[in-house]
């Protein structure tokens, strides 16, 4: 479903992606945990095309999202096939990207029309939908100053989801929330895995890694040290590394 080759990324001098590769498949829920600085976020932003890699290969749906030339620089897919393919992607980020001049209805049914094409009553029934899902069906005609953290965050989710993407991407979802605000969100999340969707999420919800994630996988200075069945890298029989990350509690 999804393959980042060897990837690499630096800011100025400073490596951020050392040559980290990742495989993601269908209907696979995959954590990524590390501290920060470790490239986590980075790395997810190269996967949705909010950042360009510097070489290496990432792959969507078997297409090539970018591939290494033979001068060593990164190709990337041209314009309107580009743009296909990121459609294949969604993103929830940390701080919501709502407009915050626009209803929640609206925020969730402009895009639809711009992007996708779909008629406004088609949009809105489809945005409607969602919000119903997220538990929110009866904030469509708020504006995100009116809403809490959560709530903003819920209806990020349902934006995302509009677009029915192939895979779900969310960057620390829950940074900026306080605990009761943290578990409405990752509620919903849970819900979306039980759908078996595809999803990959950043995380320092150790619990919710464990318990949700199918895979886990854990990075450090750039490079991924382990990846592995969430049960397993989080568990008892954790490693040195892992413990030297989230301690030895039993979450």
């Amino acid at each position: 479903m999804l393959q980042a080759i060897n990837v690499q990324k630096s800011f100025g001098e400073t490596g951020v992606l050392k040559g980290v590769s990742v495989r993601v498949s269908r209907g696979e829920v995959v954590a990524i945990i590390g501290r920060s600085g470790s490239g986590k976020s980075t790395l997810l932003r190269c996967m949705n095309n909010l950042e360009t890699i510097d070489s290496g290969e990432i792959r969507i749906g078997g297409e090539a999202l970018v591939t290494t030339g033979a001068d060593g620089r990164p190709v990337y897919k041209k314009d309107k096939a580009l743009r296909m393919l990121m459609l294949k992607m969604g993103m929830v980020f940390q701080d919501y990207n709502l407009f915050p001049h626009y209803s929640v209805l609206k925020n969730l049914t402009m895009a639809q029309q711009l992007v996708l094409g779909r008629s406004k009553a088609e949009a809105t029934q489809k945005a409607r939908a969602l919000l119903d899902k997220v538990g929110l069906a009866d904030k469509a005609s708020e504006y995100p100053c009116n809403l809490s953290g959560g709530q903003c965050q819920r209806v990020a989710i349902a934006r995302a989801l509009c677009m029915d993407p192939d895979i779900l991407c969310f960057d620390e979802p829950t940074s900026a929330l306080d605990p009761q605000l943290t578990q409405e969100v990752l509620s919903v999340i849970r819900q979306l895995a039980d759908e078996e969707r595809t999803m990959i999420v950043v995380t320092h919800e150790m619990n919710f890694a464990r318990d949700v994630a199918d895979r886990v996988i854990y990075m450090e200075n750039g490079l991924v040290v382990e990846d592995g069945p969430a049960q397993e890298v989080l568990g008892a029989n954790r490693s040195e590394a892992i413990k030297a990350f989230a301690g030895e509690a039993n979450y």
